[in-house]
């Protein structure tokens, strides 16, 4: 089974996330292949972005933060930067079409992306301190400038659950629409782009992305933290608590 379907319908080309069994979140293969579907989508009109098996994304795959490496870890926090960075790279506009939960790096995708559209039964939220991480690349910088800086450290920092409606409302989609409607809903959008100048619309992601690219350094420097902290008593609780589905019990600051 392919991590990654890629599908070219008229002029928009449907990437699908496809690890349902582990929500879809993402180990730096698969991460490589969208990097890879992205790189080819200059001759479409839109890209859309979504999920299979009823799950948007869970974000970075936690099965390593048990026993980790640095090695490992390295490696698994480039390959998410590499992801975001096509997305936000990608020449055309990049719809997430959200059919599931979307949680942590998952969430972070959202931000990333140009558009969002989601099923109303769709969930939002960062997972950071809970496993044992942080989410440096989008959620303590970028998705401040979207839905407010208290808004984002909430999210952040709280790691709640949110519902479409309510990721609506603080401004993180677009539209939130019924589940069986959310493909046809999408593929209008697509269409509506594809009437509109190509050139134009790349002229205008790029001068959209002046906040992205005024945070690229902090996702850097985020990202070495998180390197100098692999193996950590946090990292290693939190995730094995997540693998084994119960509470984790952090120590007390140091």
């Amino acid at each position: 089974m392919p991590d990654v379907v890629v599908d070219r319908i008229g002029d928009t080309l449907w990437i699908r996330l496809n690890r349902p069994e582990r929500r879809n979140a993402f180990d730096p293969a698969m991460s490589a292949a969208v990097v890879e579907a992205f790189e080819d989508a200059a001759s479409a009109r839109a890209v859309v972005l979504t999920g299979s098996g009823g799950s948007f994304c869970a974000g970075g795959s936690l099965q390593q933060l048990s026993t980790p490496t640095t090695g490992q870890m390295r490696g698994l926090y480039q390959s998410s930067l590499r992801l975001f960075d096509a997305v936000r790279s990608c020449p055309r506009p990049v719809i997430a079409a959200v059919n599931g939960a979307a949680a942590g790096g998952g969430n972070e995708l959202v931000v990333a992306c140009d558009l969002a559209v989601a099923a109303r039964s769709a969930t939002f939220g960062q997972t950071g301190p809970r496993v044992g991480s942080a989410p440096v690349t989008g959620a303590t910088n970028v998705m401040g400038v979207q839905i407010g800086e208290k808004r984002a450290k909430e999210l952040a920092m709280l790691c709640r659950r949110y519902t479409a409606e309510q990721a609506r409302e603080m401004g993180l989609v677009n539209e939130v629409v019924d589940d069986d409607a959310l493909e046809d809903t999408v593929t209008a959008w697509c269409a509506e782009l594809a009437r509109l100048s190509p050139r134009y619309l790349e002229i205008t992601k790029i001068s959209s992305n002046i906040w992205w690219n005024a945070a690229r350094d902090s996702f850097t420097n985020g990202l070495g933290m998180l390197v100098q902290a692999v193996g950590s008593a946090d990292m290693v609780e939190g995730a094995t608590a997540f693998l084994e589905k119960r509470k984790p019990s952090f120590p007390g600051p140091e």
